[in-house]
């Protein structure tokens, strides 16, 4: 009797589907591409030549990210192009907070079985970001993985890598008693409080429902993109008096703008400055949420905040209202 044959098939690897995958987003890829970038998708890795002429001490800065469970509602709205810009957008702010330009990324697509019209949508996604970015998607990886994830199941994770002049970086050692924590609005959830977000709404909606509150539907709201706070920044961050930026992500705005301020300072936020979005009062007003909770775990409606000096913030507000960006004073530090 013959023994029976497995194949890498047969035990849910396709690696033809892989290639096929490969070669259908040669195109959207190429297109966030520049002369800085030396080779097309697909070689065992990216080149990237920078242009340094610029920089009297360049430093590499980077930082990788994942989307978290948003994808669960991705996997639920069988929507899947806008996880994608997400991630992009999210590391990307990660190192524009810091000064900043970003230059290229790098993407990790994993599965449990290779969809290719779904791992199209997501690199498609990622692209489009990039390009509007000015950012080049120079490689990643895809990879399948029978056993880990459900059927429909996939996760990502992104790195970005960008260049800062060493004296130009921003990380908060100037921030000072009397300066003004200015926030510009988030775009709903971003990418951060899911896990809680999810227990709470679907508890009482499907994905599909239509929400007055929210105009749209549950989904709707929950997969809006996280927004890229790029052009603000770079437009903000030479201005004489602005001290640092905070990316508000996991942690919350006290959490995550502690991280930038110095330790013998104190940030006094105004929780009633701004009127948050319809999302978060849904959620807090559904799952009975404490405001504590509410505040360590979501951005609350304000996704980057500058810290500036109080001479400087009138100068901020006219930038940003020459770019159509909503600015509010959310507090100060003491």
């Amino acid at each position: 009797m013959s023994k029976k044959k497995f194949t890498y098939k047969d035990a849910g690897v396709d690696i033809e589907a892989g290639e096929e995958m490969v070669e259908s987003i040669k195109g959207v890829v190429k297109e966030t591409h520049s002369d800085a970038v030396l080779s097309n998708i697909g070689g065992f890795g990216g080149f990237f030549r920078p242009d340094l002429g610029s920089y009297d001490d360049p430093v590499f800065v980077s930082s990788v990210d994942g989307v978290g469970t948003k994808l669960i509602v991705a996997f639920k709205s069988e929507k899947y192009d806008t996880v994608g810009q997400d991630l992009v957008n999210h590391c990307i702010n990660d190192i524009a907070v810091c000064g900043a330009d970003p230059l290229f990324f790098l993407d990790y697509f994993s599965t449990g079985k290779l969809e290719q019209d779904v791992g199209y949508e997501v690199v498609k996604g990622f692209a489009q970001a990039c390009k509007e970015n000015g950012v080049a998607l120079i490689g990643g990886e895809t990879a399948e993985m029978p056993d880990i994830y459900s059927e429909g199941e996939f996760d990502l994770a992104g790195t970005i890598v960008g260049l800062v002049d060493r004296e130009k970086v921003i990380n908060g050692e100037d921030i000072q008693k009397g300066d003004l924590l200015l926030g510009f609005p988030s775009t709903g959830l971003h990418t951060n409080g899911y896990s809680l977000a999810r227990k709470v709404l679907f508890s009482e909606y499907e994905v599909s429902d239509e929400v007055e509150e929210l105009d749209g539907t549950v989904g709707e709201a929950l997969l809006a993109v996280h927004k890229s706070y790029l052009p603000i920044i770079k437009e903000l961050r030479d201005f004489e008096g602005v001290h640092g930026f905070s990316h508000v992500t996991g942690g919350g705005i006290i959490g995550n703008t502690k991280r930038v301020v110095p330790d013998d300072l104190n940030i006094n936020i105004d929780w009633d400055a701004w009127d948050r979005p319809a999302l978060f009062e849904l959620i807090q007003d559904i799952g009975n949420v404490p405001e504590d909770d509410m505040r360590s775990t979501f951005n609350l409606g304000i996704g980057l905040i500058a810290i500036v000096d109080a001479d400087t913030a009138n100068k901020v507000r006219e930038k940003a209202d020459a770019m159509n960006e909503e600015v509010i004073t959310i507090g100060k530090i003491e």
